[in-house]
């Protein structure tokens, strides 16, 4: 179940984040991401220690990143010299079965609105003043969302606005015949979606290759 998750989460997020098709590859899916820091990714759909050196043995270029399925402390033991399992970029890869809450309406002061375009659902939601207060988005692969970009920006936060966001999209997600979510959480993420159900599937190590002078 796991590779199937990890698969769908690395097709959902390239999608989300307007990137080419991922690429298959013996060990899983390389991305091609582009942004600082980040030249690309590859995301491992078994957590074992072959697939780990195998990928990681594949890369010469610095700022390229391995997403694995287990703990950051365990895929560290693998990586070959040049290479760092960054305990602050890992995550948790976290699913659910879809199911339509309870038409969603934003808290008091704020206004939501949506979006769809190539493939992507969006919401945001605006303060007394216009100002973006929270936002998220959800790639649609058929039967499955990847939902993706969740966030609330900071003087907004513990007012409902997270939860009202997660609610739209599945809704959303719901009415459009899916029954499957997948995300990538953070730590502070993953106590949102637990509460609204979502299961923690598999740690999510970020591996990064950083070998001198880029690691300094």
């Amino acid at each position: 179940m796991i590779p199937e998750l990890v698969r769908t989460w690395a097709l959902g997020w390239a999608v989300s984040r307007g990137r080419p098709r991922p690429v298959e590859q013996p060990w899983g899916l390389y991305i091609e991401v582009d942004t600082p820091g980040q030249v690309g990714r590859h995301v491992l759909s078994d957590a074992d220690e072959s697939s780990v050196r195998d990928a990681a043995g594949s890369v010469t270029v610095p700022h390229t990143w391995l997403k694995v399925p287990m703990a950051p402390e365990k895929a560290g033991q693998w990586l070959p010299p040049g290479w760092v399992a960054d305990k602050e970029e890992s995550g948790h890869l976290m699913a659910v079965d879809l199911r339509a809450t309870t038409a969603p309406v934003a808290p008091k002061g704020y206004t939501a609105t949506g979006e769809s375009r190539d493939g992507v659902v969006g919401v945001r939601v605006y303060d007394a003043s216009g100002e973006c207060a929270a936002k998220g988005q959800m790639a649609v692969l058929g039967r499955a969302v990847v939902v993706d970009r969740v966030t609330t920006e900071e003087a907004h936060r513990r007012r409902g606005l997270g939860n009202f966001v997660m609610r739209t999209l599945i809704d959303h997600a719901v009415d459009g015949g899916a029954d499957l979510g997948v995300l990538g959480a953070t730590d502070d993420g993953r106590a949102l979606y637990e509460t609204m159900g979502w299961k923690v599937h598999a740690p999510l190590a970020a591996c990064i290759y950083r070998p001198w002078p880029y690691g300094r």
